[in-house]
C-alpha cells in the first residue's frame, strides 16, 4: 500500500465521522441519554487511530515515547511512563518504592501507607499488594478531600508514606502535605487521574509527589480507550518505574535499539556470567504493564484539545453550581481554597434533613435519562474486599460514612451541553420542589 492509498483510506475515514456527526439526533429532554462521563472523539481521533492501525502499530515504540516526552512537558514534570491503565500507574507507582537500591527509603512489608477511605479501590489496593498497611483518614464533605491535620494526626512509628487522590478533580493541599511528607521523610504519590490540569496554588496537580499517576479510560480528561501513565521528577525513580513497568529488565535500550550502551555484552551483575546478554538481565521483580502506540496515537490527538476539554468541564461545573445555589435539602460542592480544578464531576450530598432520600433523587434523574454515579467506594473499610485486609483508622470515618449513604455524582465532562446541563438543573429543582 503506498501513500496515496493510506491518504484516501483516512480521507474516507473523515467523511464517515462526518457523516456520523450529521446523522447524530439533537439532544431531546428525557430521551436523549446525559452520560456522567465519556470520551469526546472528533475527526482527527479516529483518522489517527486508521492511520497508525494500517501502520499496524500494535505495540509499544516511536508513538508511545512521543506521547511521554509531550505529556510530561504538558504537565510539567521531567519524567513520564505510559502503562495499560491508571490502576497500573499506581500498583507501578508505589511498588517502585520497594525496590532494594532505595535502601533505608524503601518501604518495607509492615510499613504503613496513609490514605483516604472516601475513595477508588485501586488508590488503595497497591498498599495491600505489597504488603503495606493502609492507614485511613476521613475526608470534608464539600470538598471531599482530607487536611493536612488529618494527615499529619496519621503519622505513626511506621508511616512511611502518603497516596491518596485528588478527589473529583478537586486538589487535597498539596504544597502543606507535601512539605509534610518532606519534613517526616515520607513519601507522597499523587493519583492524578481525576485531576488532570487542576492547579493549587497556581502548580498543576501531579507536579507535588515523588510520584503521580493518570488514567486515560474514557471517563477521564484525555482518552486512549485504555492507559494511565506514571509521572515523576526525579530521574532515579524515573528509571526504577521504567524496569519495573518492562518486565523488571535492567536495559534501557527503547523496542528495536540492540546496543544503544555500546556494552551490551560486557556487563556482570548479580551471578551471571561477564558479558550475558544486557536485554536479558532483570533487576527488578517487575511487570509487563506498558500501553501500545495505537493508544498513545490516540493520546497525542486528545492531548491537543486539553485546554478545550478543561474549559469545558469548568464551564458546565460552574453552570451546575449556580443553578443548584440555594436548593434545599443538597449540599453542594466547593473548590478547595487555592485551588483551580479540572473538575471531573458535580458531587452531591444530602443534608441529614432532607424530605427525600438519595435513591429516591437518583431514581428520578435516571428516569429522565440522567446518569448519575455514587462517590466510588463511599468508605473502602466497609466493602468485603477489604474486612480482612490489616489495617489501621486514623480518627473516625463519620464523613466517608455519610458519603457512603448519601452523596452521587452527576456529568460535567465537555460531551455535556449548556442544554443538557440547563436540563439536570431542572430536573433536580422540579424533584426537590414536590418534596417540600
Amino acid at each position: 500500500m503506498n501513500d496515496a492509498d493510506v491518504q484516501s483510506i483516512i480521507e474516507l475515514t473523515r467523511k464517515y465521522h462526518r457523516d456520523q456527526e450529521a446523522s447524530g439526533q439533537e439532544f431531546v429532554p428525557g430521551v436523549t441519554p446525559i452520560l456522567p462521563a465519556g470520551a469526546v472523539l472528533d475527526e482527527d481521533d479516529r483518522a489517527t487511530l486508521v492511520e497508525h492501525a494500517l501502520q499496524m502499530r500494535i505495540a509499544s515504540g516511536a508513538t508511545a515515547l512521543r506521547f511521554e516526552r509531550k505529556f510530561a512537558k504538558a504537565v510539567g514534570v521531567r519524567k513520564a511512563h505510559l502503562t495499560n491503565s491508571g490502576s497500573s500507574a499506581n500498583l507501578l507507582a508505589l511498588a517502585s518504592l520497594t525496590v532494594p537500591e532505595l535502601e533505608d527509603r524503601r518501604l518495607r512489608p509492615g510499613d504503613e501507607v496513609i490514605t483516604v477511605a472516601a475513595g477508588w479501590p485501586t488508590t488503595v489496593n497497591p498498599i495491600v499488594q505489597c504488603g503495606l498497611v493502609p492507614v485511613f483518614v476521613d475526608v470534608d464533605l464539600g470538598t471531599y478531600n482530607t487536611t493536612l491535620e488529618r494527615v499529619e494526626a496519621a503519622i505513626g512509628p511506621r508511616t512511611r508514606a502518603i497516596m491518596m487522590a485528588h478527589t473529583l478533580g478537586n486538589p487535597f493541599e498539596a504544597t502543606e502535605i507535601a512539605q509534610l511528607a518532606e519534613d517526616r521523610g515520607l513519601f507522597l504519590v499523587e493519583d492524578n487521574c481525576d485531576a488532570l490540569m487542576s492547579t493549587y496554588q497556581g502548580r498543576k496537580t501531579g507536579t507535588f509527589g515523588d510520584y503521580a499517576t493518570v488514567s486515560f479510560y474514557p471517563a477521564h480528561h484525555l482518552a486512549m480507550g485504555e492507559g494511565g501513565c506514571v509521572l515523576s521528577n526525579s530521574v532515579e525513580l524515573a528509571r526504577i518505574t521504567e524496569s519495573m513497568r518492562d518486565w523488571g529488565r535492567d536495559c534501557w535500550c527503547e523496542p528495536g535499539e540492540d546496543n544503544k550502551c555500546l556494552k551490551r555484552f560486557t556487563y556482570q551483575m548479580g551471578d551471571l556470567p561477564h558479558g550475558y546478554d544486557h536485554k536479558y538481565i532483570f533487576s527488578h521483580i517487575g511487570y509487563n504493564l506498558k500501553s501500545t502506540d495505537l493508544q498513545a496515537a490516540l493520546g497525542l490527538s486528545q492531548l491537543s484539545r486539553v485546554d478545550d476539554f478543561t474549559a469545558a468541564r469548568k464551564r458546565n461545573w460552574k453552570r451546575l453550581r449556580d443553578g443548584l445555589e440555594g436548593v434545599p435539602g443538597l449540599l453542594l460542592p466547593e473548590a478547595t481554597p487555592g485551588s483551580d480544578p479540572s473538575w471531573f464531576a458535580f458531587v452531591l450530598t444530602l443534608t441529614e434533613d432532607a424530605p427525600f432520600s438519595r435513591a429516591e433523587l437518583v431514581d428520578f434523574l435516571n428516569a429522565r435519562r440522567i446518569g448519575t454515579r455514587l462517590l466510588f467506594a463511599g468508605n473502602l473499610v466497609r466493602h468485603p474486599a477489604y474486612l480482612d485486609v490489616e489495617h489501621r483508622i486514623s480518627g473516625g470515618l463519620e464523613n466517608s460514612d455519610i458519603i457512603m449513604e448519601r452523596t452521587f455524582w452527576i456529568g460535567v465532562y465537555p460531551g455535556i451541553t449548556a442544554e443538557m446541563t440547563d436540563y439536570m438543573v431542572a430536573s433536580i429543582r422540579e424533584f426537590v420542589a414536590k418534596h417540600r
